[in-house]
């Protein structure tokens, strides 16, 4: 199921028809889910917190030792060494369980996937999108790629050599912080149309579009 309806998608369609009157830009919007399934983050998280769980029996055998005691009726009794090490090796494995399933549920895990690395995977994944269905599509290699990562709430802007060359990085931020104040209000459509007519605007200058201009690339919303 989809994150916009067909007057959604429509609402930024006719955002890149209009953006791309003015600029031979090829203007080419994108809105994923999320941008990883972060499995690997899960495993760090629920390893880190078994061997933690682990080193805490080692430091504090007695006071574990005594909580099991407690448990089975609060008879004490002498614990051998094999029996303190596999009592420490199943509260990791416990602990190694309840984590994994609790990150398996998407909106803790998110909150657990540091921004650093989120950032990353979104960049990685944007370029991976450009790479398909924008990068060297064009005659005269304009294409740029707004994407949106709903998960991640992050954005990036992927762009051909030939307008890297001319635009500075920076200079997308005003187009990402028009898009991401719509999107924080829940309007994710006229975000990204706001985006698409900021990209626009900078390509225009750089970029402006012919008397033979042709629509190379389609003027739709892809969701992924």
């Amino acid at each position: 199921m989809g994150y916009l309806t067909e007057a959604q998608h429509r609402i930024v369609s006719e955002a890149v028809a209009e953006a791309e009157m003015t600029t031979s830009g090829e203007i080419v919007p994108v809105i994923a889910d999320r941008s990883d399934g972060y499995t690997d983050v899960v495993l760090v998280w629920a390893a880190a917190l078994a061997f933690t769980g682990m080193s805490l029996f080692a430091a504090f055998p007695e006071v574990f030792l005594g909580m099991v005691d407690a448990l089975s009726g609060g008879w004490g009794s002498d614990h051998g060494a094999g029996e303190i090490v596999a009592w420490a090796v199943g509260l990791g494995l416990l602990i190694f369980v309840v984590t994994w399933l609790l990150l398996s549920w998407p909106p803790l895990r998110f909150v657990f996937v540091p921004g650093p690395v989120k950032r990353q995977r979104v960049f990685e994944r944007a370029v991976r999108h450009f790479k398909v269905g924008a990068e060297g599509r064009t005659r005269g290699k304009t294409g740029v790629l707004i994407y949106l990562s709903m998960r991640e709430h992050r954005a990036e802007i992927v762009a051909d050599d030939s307008i890297t060359d001319k635009v500075p990085a920076e200079v997308w931020g005003e187009a990402m912080a028009d898009m991401l104040a719509e999107v924080r209000q829940g309007r994710v459509s006229e975000g990204i149309a706001a985006g698409v007519r900021d990209v626009g605007k900078v390509l225009s200058p750089h970029f402006p579009r012919g008397g033979d201009d042709q629509n190379e690339l389609p003027d739709r919303l892809i969701e992924v």
